[in-house]
């Protein structure tokens, strides 16, 4: 019962029922999601808290830091899953991407100090965290060849100056951008399992020299850092196993597999027969993630849900929403599409039912009555809610309150529920149109009939 009372969409990244065909812009859409998971959280400001301590998802630290925490914090990311070869030209592709944080430093006259915030003629400059992505492509693996072979990668320091003047042109400060060299590796091996089935394992390292004097200053730790960390696997001539959901012949080896520090899951669309692409990730994801259609844009804050985010940032002070726009081109795109966001798109960010009809009711056995202690019950009548599990809060701040019955539902395992519509909620109208969050679910037995 709480399952179907609970039954809604968050706009995040949820497991949604198969639709046909997932290309690869839509699963770049799951990627990019996980690539930039906390990248800047509400209030999405740099003075909040809150974001004081980001990239938090998939670091691998260089190795001498790693080393000097006694391996507390990783150095290392691996990756283990399972593939089917159908051919002998079998071969799995691998990409690996990350974030590498950017300083973003406001440096005020006279001496260049480093300040947290520089204002110029109605302009803000913040002292920040940027990122710019990377990718590491690996050279593709044969499958049957049960071979290994690993790939080297650096990417240079930088550091780009750019005078910040007034409306005259004077130069009131200097806005740095810089990046520190960063150094690591990959390796993929495989490893037969089966007679057509191959163990696949990535590691990634951090190889970014760190020198002793610098182990303490977190803020040098961190751009030498990999952030949000995630694999991308493709196969040709094969198809990957799901973890979470193997077949019985091939349960144990799965249960073998040792992923650190992330985790992989099937991507693309479950209905075309063979799972050829992989995301092993940093945060746990089932089988086949996609993104709410609700959702119109990347929020970042995932620990929320796209409507709450979406109203608090409308109620934000003219200032807040400067600092926000001021912060960098992410903050400023969300705050745009908020405020340019329609009426009814934000309608739909309430929430939506998805696969009531298939998953949990069966719209063949729809009711149009039943008879509760000897009353014939139907839509429109009026009922008091008497719950008898008090499995949740809703339930007690329900229990007592006169409902409207809105429909007489039979689910697949043949019981009944009756769809509530509490007659005080000034969104009952919501509740009648089903929509999410204005209709609850009770059996017979937690309903008493009102004369």
């Amino acid at each position: 019962m709480n399952a179907a009372r609970n039954k809604r969409s968050a706009a995040v990244l949820v497991r949604l029922p198969p639709k046909p065909a997932m290309n690869s812009s839509q699963v770049e859409k799951v990627v990019q999601a996980v690539l930039y998971e906390g990248h800047i959280l509400y209030p999405y400001r740099p003075s909040s808290k809150k974001n004081r301590q980001r990239f938090t998802f998939g670091r691998v630290y260089p190795r001498d830091y790693s080393i000097a925490q006694k391996g507390a914090e990783p150095c290392e990311m691996q990756t283990e899953c399972l593939v089917r070869a159908h051919s002998a030209a079998a071969v799995v592709n691998v990409s690996v991407r990350f974030l590498q944080p950017m300083a973003r430093e406001v440096c005020a006259p006279p001496l260049g100090e480093i300040v947290p915030e520089l204002r110029v003629d109605g302009r803000r400059f913040q002292t920040w965290h940027e990122a710019v992505e990377r990718t590491v492509i690996l050279a593709p693996l044969s499958v049957l060849e049960s071979s290994a072979h690993s790939h080297d990668f650096q990417f240079p320091s930088s550091r780009v100056c750019e005078p910040i003047r007034d409306d005259r042109g004077e130069e009131k400060g200097v806005l740095v951008r810089r990046q520190d060299a960063i150094a690591g590796s990959v390796e993929i091996v495989a490893q037969p399992v089966a007679d057509d089935v191959f163990k696949i394992r990535v590691s990634i390292r951090n190889k970014t020299p760190t020198s002793k004097d610098l182990l303490e200053n977190q803020d040098a730790i961190l751009m030498r850092t990999f952030a949000s960390t995630h694999t991308v696997l493709r196969v040709e001539e094969g198809e990957f196993i799901s973890l979470l959901d193997p077949p019985p012949a091939h349960a144990a080896a799965a249960a073998q597999c040792q992923n650190v520090g992330s985790w992989p899951v099937l991507v693309g669309d479950e209905k075309i027969a063979g799972c050829h692409t992989m995301l092993s990730s940093p945060i746990i994801l089932y089988d086949y993630p996609q993104i709410a259609p609700e959702s119109p844009g990347d929020l970042f804050d995932g620990a929320e849900i796209d409507e709450i985010l979406t109203l608090r940032i409308m109620t934000m002070t003219d200032d807040e929403k400067a600092e926000m726009r001021d912060a960098d081109a992410h903050a400023r795109r969300i705050l745009e599409r908020t405020e340019s966001l329609p009426a009814d798109h934000l309608l739909k960010l309430h929430g939506s039912m998805r696969g009531t009809a298939e998953d949990f009711f069966n719209p063949s056995a729809q009711l149009h009555s039943v008879t509760v202690r000897g009353v014939l019950l139907k839509a429109g009548d009026r009922v008091r809610i008497r719950p008898k599990k008090r499995s949740d809060v809703m339930d007690i701040v329900l229990a007592g309150k006169i409902a409207i019955i809105e429909a007489v539902e039979h689910d697949v395992e043949d019981r009944v529920h009756l769809a509530l519509v509490v007659e005080d909620d000034p969104g009952r109208e919501l509740g009648m149109t089903r929509f999410p969050g204005h209709r609850f679910f009770y059996t017979p037995e937690e309903i008493e009939p009102l004369e």
